[in-house]
């Protein structure tokens, strides 16, 4: 599994937020300078993060982006499945709906299952809060 740049660059962005802004909308222009992400790259992983219901937009003077919900309530885990289409290591996993041919005789099915709860564990146990915190030794907040 290979995190790609929107999933990454999503994570950036709300941490970002959350460090500028807690009441005002901040402009993608600011946001797009300070994490050095082109501006149409970044209205497109902005404008799925809006669709999921994480990010606010006001469109007009005084408009921009900021965050839906408080950086504690925004699990990490939620934020790279929406990026990604999914964190399972294998298509077998997936929300898809389709049941692999092979699941019945599938001899590392047990073994893709314990990696994938590990996974979801993991990025399910971080929120942006716990990313926006910079004391602890490396945790310099570079994604």
């Amino acid at each position: 599994m290979l995190i790609s740049t929107k999933g990454r660059y999503a994570l950036r962005v709300l941490i970002d937020m959350a460090e500028h802004s807690k009441t005002e909308y901040i402009k993608l222009s600011d946001i797009a300078e300070r994490q050095e992400i082109s501006g149409k790259y970044l209205e497109s992983i902005v404008k799925e993060l809006v669709r999921s219901n994480i990010v606010i937009g006001l469109r007009g003077k005084g408009g921009g982006y900021k965050l839906a919900g408080a950086p504690e309530d925004i699990v990490v885990g939620d934020v790279l499945r929406i990026m990604e289409g999914g964190l399972s290591p294998v298509a077998c996993l997936e929300d898809s709906g389709r049941i692999c041919p092979r699941i019945s005789g599938c001899r590392t099915l047990e073994f893709w299952r314990g990696l994938d709860r590990v996974i979801r564990q993991y990025t399910d146990g971080f929120t942006i809060a716990d990313l926006m915190r910079r004391d602890e030794t490396g945790n310099d907040y570079i994604i």
